[in-house]
């Protein structure tokens, strides 16, 4: 069963940084890209940020570019993302997520939020 947990959320002024992690169990998590994805107050889950499975590959959504940066370390299966110049339109529940075994898996979701 696939499993995984957000953590590291939490409030941050505007400009701060923050790194939020995700830890997953469940599947051979060294072969599969992981994403992140966010869902803002009242707004649609949109997609964040994806990395292939041996980093080679990292993709941002136009708005994040230069700012979030998405990692991973296959020994410890575990996903990141650093989150600079944060802006309070970043205020979000962050999802990790990962397509296996033909659907989509979810985590709990961690609440960053943004604000002074």
């Amino acid at each position: 069963q696939v499993r995984l947990v957000e953590s590291g959320g939490g409030l941050v002024q505007p400009g701060g940084s923050l790194r939020v992690s995700c830890a997953a169990s469940g599947l051979p998590f060294r072969l599969y890209t992981m994403n992140w994805h966010r869902e803002p107050p009242g707004k649609e889950r949109e997609w964040v940020a994806s990395i292939g499975p041996n980093s080679a590959i990292t993709n941002y959504a136009h708005s994040m570019k230069g700012r979030f940066t998405i990692s991973r370390d296959n020994d410890k299966n575990m996903v990141y993302l650093q989150m600079n110049s944060l802006k309070p339109e970043d205020t979000a529940v962050y999802y990790c997520n990962v397509f296996f075994g033909g659907q989509n898996h979810w985590g709990q979701g961690t609440q960053v939020t943004v604000s002074s």
